[in-house]
């Protein structure tokens, strides 16, 4: 019996659409398309949808994830101020958020409250400047702000799948997708549905506790055949400048006293060099007694793209919706990722002209 054409979003061991156990085998648990698998209603042929989107993405040059499978790492705030730094260097970026439960660019790009309008054309993103727009499940469903989004594993794909055929992103060079924590429904979708991915840029912090799950989204690339562009190791440790601190006097066993003007002036006094603007206090937050990103990356034969550190200064930017780059407040953290967003950058090109040459060398009678 024809078993039919494997789904690319299908779980591993997928006993085919058409087979007598479809959508009711131990290895159908958790597959997206498990539901019309099992009532018969599964598609009989290729999915009428990758035609459309890969219409669309015509006109997007590079595709870049970020993900990690840990929450609460930094990934989405990376994602930002990622796009930020593009915009900046005067690129065409598109950002999407594909994190349908908890999707945070609205607020790290200063765009809470914003709606998406559709013409013929498609839906429309929206933009932070000319060059940077954004699309988020916020932006389709402003009135639900706040209400949380009860949604199954087949929504949540066909939202997707929206974002991907319908959004009309006009000629862009980066499209950076930002993702949920985790290899489920959502990753399985773009890296199924996004055909010609440059990579994913995988976040993580520092101690094992986190790297248990990051070294999972690592083989989920490998798996689904997405190049791994690199490892960053967030939240490496905390740095701000002396005069940014608050000293407390620890008074009995149960009070404190705040006695931070006293040790200003005490250094003031005493060695003012430490309060000049290119002095910082770094001290290890989060323990990195493992090896840290840099020893899991390798271990597993990917690229270690660099740290930055835990930088208050880069928290309120991502508060407040801003780049990070603007200024010079977050001279600790801005450095950092310009550094690794440049690496990125060159790995991108690197692979842009190789590909180039394969194809000169292909075409060469």
């Amino acid at each position: 019996m024809d078993k039919g054409e494997i789904p690319e979003d299908a779980n591993e061991h997928c006993p085919g659409p058409q087979a007598e156990t479809a959508g009711k085998s131990e290895a159908c648990a958790g597959c997206p398309n498990q539901e019309v698998c099992a009532t018969g209603t599964a598609p009989k042929g290729p999915d009428p949808d990758l035609v459309a989107i890969a219409e669309r993405m015509t006109t997007v040059k590079h595709k870049i994830l970020v993900l990690s499978c840990k929450g609460g790492v930094g990934k989405s705030t990376f994602s930002a101020q990622l796009s930020f730094a593009l915009a900046g260097m005067d690129h065409q970026v598109g950002l999407m958020d594909i994190d349908i439960c908890g999707p945070s660019m609205p607020k790290m790009l200063g765009l809470e409250g914003q709606c998406s309008h559709k013409s013929n054309f498609g839906w429309s993103p929206v933009y932070v400047e000319d060059n940077l727009g954004v699309m988020s499940i916020s932006f389709m469903f402003p009135e639900c702000d706040g209400e949380p989004a009860i949604w199954r594993g087949p929504r949540k794909n066909g939202l997707i799948k929206q974002f991907l055929k319908d959004v009309y992103w006009r000629d862009i060079d980066y499209l950076v997708v930002d993702t949920p924590p985790g290899t489920s429904d959502e990753h399985i979708t773009i890296a199924s549905c996004l055909a010609g991915i440059d990579g994913a840029i995988i976040v993580t912090t520092p101690q094992e506790v986190a790297m248990v799950d990051v070294r999972k989204g690592v083989n989920f690339c490998k798996k689904k055949g997405v190049n791994v562009l690199g490892v960053v190791e967030n939240m490496s440790g905390l740095a701000q400048p002396l005069s940014d601190f608050k000293f407390m006097k620890k008074l009995g066993s149960s009070s404190v006293v705040d006695v931070t003007e006293d040790m200003i002036s005490c250094v003031r006094e005493n060695g003012p060099e430490l309060l000049l603007d290119d002095v910082y206090v770094w001290s290890q937050v989060l323990d990195s007694s493992g090896g840290g990103a840099e020893r899991m990356c390798e271990e597993m034969g990917v690229p270690f793209l660099g740290k930055v550190p835990l930088d208050p200064q880069l928290c309120r930017a991502a508060e407040r919706g801003k780049s990070c780059f603007e200024g010079n407040k977050c001279s600790v953290s801005a450095p950092a990722l310009k550094s690794i967003i440049e690496k990125v950058i060159a790995s991108i090109n690197i692979k842009e002209d190789l590909q180039s040459t394969d194809g000169e060398k292909k075409e060469t009678p």
